[in-house]
């Protein structure tokens, strides 16, 4: 009786802390911010709504998300995004820099830093790359798409190659066939819209589950 009291017990706590809500903030830039839409149309409550329709409870996600942030604009709010409450974080910058031309390694070592505050707060991140076009050049190219990988890698962060692959694939933004992802984007060709920002929400959604359930661990 004692021993079946104790696994009762133990089963019982195993649901309280699955139960536990997990607070997840996205940083990033327009795409996250949710930029010309709705508000409940842009990415972040998009994703709480795919959470739900999976089963995933008891998440509470941060729209951190910054219109016409760099990589450096993300770096230099970190630290306040990173409150006592935030379990996981969401990173997606870069966009921005791609459109300036920021040298790769000035917005590498922008992340790199943003990665180490997460770390040093033990938060739990997915980092979402993006895909430099060919009109850059093969090196900036090779430099700018090679970074998010080899960072998460380095951090020990989940890594998802491009925030754009359920519109394009995973190929840059400006090299696909504009006949593809016109339905999906706004008049600005830079910005997705509501059907765009589903489908966005579809491929990346399986990685925000699994960056949830390491901050549950």
């Amino acid at each position: 009786m004692r021993k079946l009291s104790l696994a009762i017990a133990m089963i019982c706590a195993a649901s309280v802390v699955a139960a536990e809500e997990i607070t997840v903030a996205a940083l990033g830039d327009s795409l996250t911010q949710g930029y010309g839409l709705r508000q409940s149309a842009g990415f972040v409550p998009q994703l709480a709504d795919w959470l739900h329709a999976q089963g995933v409870t008891n998440v509470r996600l941060i729209n951190a998300g910054v219109s016409g942030d760099t990589t450096a604009g993300g770096l230099a709010r970190v630290d306040w995004t990173l409150t006592p409450d935030v379990d996981a974080m969401i990173v997606a910058l870069g966009g921005n820099d791609l459109l300036r031309g920021i040298d790769p390694q000035v917005s590498r070592s922008n992340l790199e830093g943003i990665l180490k505050a997460a770390q040093a707060a033990d938060v739990d991140v997915l980092l979402i790359g993006l895909t430099a076009p060919r009109n850059y050049g093969p090196e900036y190219k090779q430099a700018f798409d090679a970074m998010y990988a080899e960072l998460a890698e380095e951090y020990g962060a989940l890594y998802l190659p491009s925030f754009f692959a359920g519109i394009t694939g995973g190929t840059a933004l400006r090299d696909t066939d504009p006949a593809l992802v016109q339905p999906y984007m706004q008049f600005d060709g830079i910005h997705p819209n509501a059907s765009g920002v589903r489908n966005i929400v579809a491929a990346v959604g399986p990685s925000v589950v699994e960056l949830i359930a390491l901050a549950r661990k």
